[in-house]
Order: structure tokens, then sequence, then C-alpha cells
């Protein structure tokens, strides 16, 4: 009986010592074989394949249907585009290292992985937002013409999907920190680096109406600079302390983010190389363009 009760004692102070080797992953006994969140999650992508799929048939639907310009070929900026779109092509790949790192235990690494994919969605945004007002100086807006009503809306509702996305991954980024200091240097380090944005926009692209180029110059400079003290205390902050990302929350939102992914490439193909090749209508050259 004491070599039993030593035993016991034996494997107890083992499991202590040595938790991660006696955790057995946690698994749903569901009738999918699915954890019910990410089939939640699956349901909800299904339905929104749905959505894209009628804003793009109605975009197709109207293709070539507008009788007063600016016309498609005369607007879209196939370059420009096309490094946006691998800018949000590379976020995929940095969602798919953030992952790797948190099955592998290595979650601060993960975690700069994932604040890179927030980071690369946000400069989609801005390229995003330098066209919107690119389009509307060329006298394009929603109520213009069939292009402008339908080209606004599937590109202005996937611009919120990747918004909310940006802001599920810093949140879940900012959740996953710990400590004061780490914490701070985190929010001080993402508020300068939006800061900064908006002032490249109002500097370079004028994209901001509101702003000047003055005002758009001392918060380029000033969210430089809060973004460097951010990044610094981020880290210098003590490394002892662990940093928990459930990797089944990440896997979760990693779906969500390769969805929005898939979506652009339909919606960049469909509007920007099939569109900007559209011959112009007859009595096209009557508009400015």
């Amino acid at each position: 009986m004491r070599k039993k009760d030593l035993a016991q004692a034996h494997t107890a102070s083992t499991a202590q010592a040595h938790p991660a080797a006696h955790e057995a992953p946690a698994h749903e006994d569901t009738s999918t074989g699915l954890n019910t969140r990410k089939l939640l999650m699956w349901t909800f992508l299904a339905s929104d394949v749905m959505f894209f799929g009628s804003l793009i048939a109605a975009y197709l639907i109207y293709r070539n249907q507008s009788l007063v310009g600016p016309y498609p070929p005369e607007v879209l900026d196939i370059p420009i585009t096309s490094i946006s779109t691998f800018v949000l092509l590379m976020s995929s790949l940095s969602m798919v290292l953030a992952l790797h790192y948190i099955k592998a235990g290595e979650s601060r690494t993960g975690r700069l992985w994932i604040l890179a994919t927030a980071a690369l969605g946000s400069v989609f945004l801005c390229f995003q937002v330098y066209e919107f007002n690119a389009f509307v100086h060329e006298g394009l807006t929603p109520r213009t013409n069939l292009f402008g009503t339908t080209f606004f809306t599937l590109t202005g509702f996937h611009g919120a999907h990747v918004t909310f996305g940006v802001a599920w991954l810093l949140a879940m980024a900012i959740v996953a920190t710990p400590g004061r200091r780490e914490r701070m240097g985190l929010l001080l380090g993402v508020g300068g680096f939006y800061t900064a944005a908006v002032g490249a926009l109002a500097i370079f692209a004028g994209s901001i109406p509101p702003l000047d180029n003055a005002v758009g110059l001392v918060m380029f400079l000033a969210g430089s600079v809060i973004a460097i003290a951010g990044s610094y205390n981020l880290i210098t902050a003590d490394k002892a302390q662990k940093t928990p990302i459930s990797s089944l929350d990440l896997e979760i939102s990693g779906l969500y983010w390769h969805f929005v992914d898939i979506v652009w490439i339909v919606i960049f193909t469909v509007i920007y190389l099939i569109s900007a090749s559209d011959p112009l209508p007859v009595g096209a050259a009557l508009h400015g363009g």
C-alpha cells in the first residue's frame, strides 16, 4: 500500500512540474467532429459567400451599363491596386506563421506575426482610402453611375470586413499581452502607427480632406515617435511573463482572414483585370476622360 501511495505522489509531482505534457488537448464530442465555435465560423463564412456572391453578380449584371462616365478604363489604376493586393496576400502568409508559432508554444513570436497581419491589413486599407479619394476627385461617386454604385458597394463592404478583421487581431494581441508596461507599449505602438498612417495619407496622397500638409506632417512625425517609444517598451518588457493566446481562437480568426483575402482575389479579377480592359461606350469621348 505504501508503494502505491509513493507512486501516486510521484505521478502528481511530475504532472505539476510538467503540466503541458499531461494536459490533453481539449476536444468537443460533437456529431460533426468539429469544434462548435469553428463550425459557427464556417456557417458564417458560407452566408458571407452568398452575400459577396450577390454583390459580384450585381456588378457583372450592370457591367458596361453606365450611361455617363467616368468609366472603369478611365479611373482604375492597375499598378497601385496590384501593390495593395500583394500586401493583402502577404498578410495571409503572416497569419499562417502566427498560427504556426502559437501552436509551437512560441506565443511571443506568434503575437508579433499577429501584429504584422494587422499592420499589413491596415496598409491595404490605406491604399483603399487613397483609391476612393482619387476616384472622387475624378468625379466618380456612388451616385455618379451604375459603375460607381456597384464598385463602391462591393469594395466598401470588403473594406469593412478587412477593418473588422484588423480590429479583431489587434484586440486579440492586446488582451493576450501580460504586464502593464508591455501592454502600454503595445497600445502606444498601435496608436502611433495609425496616427502616422493618417498623417502619411494627408501628406502624400491628400486623401484626408480636413487635414492639410502641415497638420499631416505633425501627425506623421508624432505618430512615428510614439510608435517607436511603444515598440521599445514592448521589446524591453519582462520576457518571463507568459503570453496566453489560444490556438483555436487564432485559427478561427485565421479562417475569417483567409476568406477575406480570397474574396479580394475574386474582386480584383472581376473589377480590375476584366473591367479595366472593357471598351468605352460610344460617346464616352464627350466625358472629360
